[in-house]
């Protein structure tokens, strides 16, 4: 799996980005047979899967027992204080194409946001704005760049750094510009890529335990993720919309259809079976997420006891 992935604080090698874009319109052309969506969308497939298949070796042998060790020595609030921080950085890129997209009331709200949290929370470490109601927007400059036009292009993956796409690759390298994170310092930056692969750590196993086929579980999600961000979620519901009238047409007229439709019964039942089981394990990895900031608070609340109990002791001893 492409576990090393992270949209903000990785510098991308020029010299790789020019070879890995020459391949991906080299793969362009036709040879004259029918391409099916999957091939239009992923025309390099097989190069991609070489360098996924490289990547998935390398996180299990050097970034995930790196992340796992950093697991264990660090405490989850302390975890959780490290990914408000630089959440809380990435919001000056939110806020940066909020203005691009034209979106301006949402970037008054995300600057609200910025401000909150680098004062009363600390320098991001606490999100305070998130108790006062100013939720966590999500816009980079691949949505921005989405938004002007461009378009999406082929679907990529980079050594070490992961899946994309040809429009995402300028939006990462104008992403990791604006972030303040990589101004701070190499050590800080590597904190920051620890703490991102331990939280990511919950969705691999899902995709590692339950994806038939790894690497189209995690192209397909990416790009469904991309498009709902790029449009807002309006595709998602316009899809929707299209299934529903699509459903309407293709309910059968007559008792000919209808054994037609009950002999492909069983394979369309197997496939929503398998849909439903992919949603349900997204739906439980999002729900450990949760479930994980919530025991972050109570780490908190048992630390600070425990603090209390201790300085406690030591004015007894001295007392006595």
């Amino acid at each position: 799996m492409n576990r090393l992935h992270s949209g903000n604080g990785k510098k991308l090698n020029v010299s790789l980005v020019v070879l890995i874009s020459a391949l991906s319109l080299g793969g362009c052309a036709t040879t004259g047979e029918p391409q099916t969506t999957a091939s239009k969308v992923d025309p390099n497939e097989s190069i991609n899967r070489h360098i996924f298949a490289f990547n998935d070796v390398v996180d299990d042998y050097v970034a995930k027992p790196i992340s796992d060790s950093y697991k264990w020595v660090t405490p989850q609030f302390v975890q959780t204080g490290i990914f408000n921080f630089f959440n809380n950085l990435k919001n000056v890129n939110v806020v940066i194409n909020d203005v691009l997209q034209g979106k301006f009331q949402q970037s008054a709200e995300d600057s609200g946001r910025f401000l909150v949290n680098s004062t009363i929370g600390l320098g991001g470490l606490v999100d305070v704005a998130k108790d006062v109601g100013l939720k966590q927007n999500d816009e980079d400059f691949d949505q921005t760049l989405a938004v002007w036009g461009v378009p999406q292009g082929s679907y990529i993956v980079l050594p070490l750094l992961g899946p994309t796409t040809v429009r995402g690759i300028p939006g990462a390298i104008l992403d990791t510009a604006a972030n303040p994170a990589n101004y701070i310092g190499m050590p800080i930056q590597l904190v920051q890529m620890l703490n991102a692969r331990a939280n990511a750590q919950g969705s691999l196993d899902v995709v590692k335990e339950g994806a038939l086929d790894p690497y189209v579980f995690i192209r397909e999600g990416y790009l469904q993720t991309r498009e709902h961000l790029a449009t807002d979620g309006k595709s998602q519901a316009t899809n929707d919309v299209d299934d529903e009238f699509a459903d309407d047409a293709a309910s059968p007229k007559s008792a000919t259809d209808k054994k037609a439709a009950t002999s492909t019964s069983s394979t369309d039942k197997a496939n929503y079976a398998l849909h439903l089981t992919a949603a349900e394990q997204s739906s439980n990895s999002f729900t450990g997420v949760t479930q994980s900031f919530d025991n972050t608070a109570k780490s908190f609340e048992n630390a600070s006891s425990k603090i209390d109990q201790l300085e406690k002791q030591k004015r007894s001893r001295k007392a006595k």
